[in-house]
């Protein structure tokens, strides 16, 4: 077996994103290769006690092992909670009439031309 693979190391941000191809020790982690790629340097943002971390779109620890091809990516914090913003758009729908206010989805137009049919 090699003794060292391939990897990427990314994080972006709204008008920037980065890229990084290294190699490291077959035995990395997470951790070290986010080290190794110097990424910190140039996001100087990055608090890996804040970011989380993942390896191909899926959320992983900083100590787990990296494989061959893996892409290390670093998230930034939510700025809001997607669970609020849905609840938010929601009640300002049924308040703008364009969602029932009994089930908070899209309009059944065959019940609105019935009851304006039968007014």
């Amino acid at each position: 077996m090699s003794s060292a693979i391939n990897i990427e190391v990314v994080y972006g941000l709204p008008h920037k994103q980065t890229l990084l191809t290294l190699k490291v020790a077959a035995n990395s982690t997470v951790l070290q290769a986010i080290e190794a790629s110097g990424i910190k340097r140039i996001y100087t943002e990055i608090d890996l006690n804040e970011n989380k971390v993942g390896i191909w779109n899926r959320t992983c620890k900083p100590t787990d092992t990296l494989l061959e091809g893996d892409r290390v990516e670093i998230y930034r914090p939510m700025v809001a909670d997607p669970k609020e913003v849905r609840k938010r758009r929601a009640e300002k729908a049924k308040e703008e009439g364009r969602a029932d206010k009994v089930t908070g989805g899209r309009l059944n137009p065959m019940k609105t031309n019935k009851v304006k049919n039968s007014e």
